[in-house]
């Protein structure tokens, strides 16, 4: 898990893919986090992508570093706990111009049932379950 946590983290922007119906929607996102052994993302519950996810939580994310990518697909699950959403806005400090962990909008989702895999052109893809 860490080396997904880095990989992203390193890439800072990744591309969230959700269905819409029958619409793929993919965006970009920056937030990463590692919190209580589980890989996280944050949004915000007004967005439609938090609708998306609600509606049906399977999703994606893709990020390229220059050599090689990286796919994660799995669940998406929605975690209301103050301690979470602190835990990544300390990660984020930039973002509490616009999110706190006591409102209503803030939204942190960790992903279930997920697997990464990691390419190249140079090498054999790498699977990681997290």
């Amino acid at each position: 898990m860490n080396e997904v946590y880095e990989f992203l983290k390193k890439c800072g922007t990744y591309y969230l893919a959700t269905v819409d119906g029958d619409q793929p929607r993919v965006r970009p996102f920056g937030t990463i986090d590692l919190f209580d052994g589980k890989l996280y993302i944050q949004t915000g519950k007004v967005k439609d992508v938090s609708k998306q996810l609600h509606a049906n939580p399977k999703a994606e994310i893709s990020a390229f570093n220059g050599t090689e990518w990286i796919r994660v697909a799995g669940k998406l699950i929605s975690d209301d706990r103050k301690e979470a959403k602190e835990h990544m806005l300390e990660q984020y400090p930039h973002l509490k111009a616009m999110y706190s962990a006591d409102d209503d909008n803030t939204e942190v989702l960790y992903f279930e049932d997920a697997v990464a895999t990691i390419s190249s052109f140079a090498a054999a893809p790498r699977t990681i379950k997290l």
